[in-house]
């Protein structure tokens, strides 16, 4: 009897588990996708104005914002190798440098979006667009800090609504298969005490 309810609870722990991990996986690429909203619009029109004309500083904000600690939305302007020619992002008291392969990437694709660490505990989810005519690139980028907490509260209700759907059904499972032979057993008769 154990055997069968493990066996039926087992396969149907699977399908929850998988259930789970794709709703999981929705929900936590719903929040990151999201998070690069703001940035695509921030890179595409920068990009445009320069295209047009503009000057780097023309474009950038001149308030500074320290990426580590502000959740304040950034733009650096690099020109066609990659080096900074103007930035509303600081770091550490410097504008801050991507890797070199990110710039290949948007030679050939003309954006790319990624979560970038620049150094441990500093996280931002950035696009960078070329700018027309090849003359350069545009890096849009805020902090990925809040987006991160939003995922792991879904990470922490994902994993306790799947513990508790799985002590659930194994609990229906053996109500189901060792309660109902139980309730079906015929009473054994008890003797009579005699006078």
């Amino acid at each position: 009897m154990l055997k069968t309810i493990l066996k039926y609870w087992l396969l149907t722990a699977i399908i929850i588990s998988g259930l789970f991990v794709i709703m999981y996986g929705l929900a936590q690429q719903v929040e990151r996708l999201g998070a690069d909203d703001p940035q695509i619009q921030m890179a595409e029109d920068a990009a445009a104005r320069l295209a047009n004309g503009a000057s780097p500083q023309q474009v950038v904000p001149t308030e500074k914002v320290d990426i580590a600690t502000s959740l304040a939305p950034y733009l650096i302007v690099f020109d066609r190798d990659g080096k900074p020619l103007a930035s509303s992002a600081e770091l550490n008291g410097g504008t801050p440098t991507i890797p070199a392969g990110i710039f290949e990437n948007v030679k050939q694709q003309g954006e790319d979006r990624i979560s970038w660490q620049p150094q441990p505990g500093v996280r931002s989810a950035i696009v960078v667009t070329q700018i027309k005519g090849g003359a350069g690139f545009v890096l849009a980028g805020r902090s990925l800090r809040e987006v991160e907490k939003r995922e792991n509260g879904l990470e922490e209700i994902a994993l306790l609504g799947w513990g508790g759907l799985l002590l659930v059904t194994l609990l229906a499972m053996f109500l189901l298969f060792w309660w109902r032979p139980l309730k079906g057993a015929t009473p054994v008769a008890t003797p009579q005490a005699q006078n």
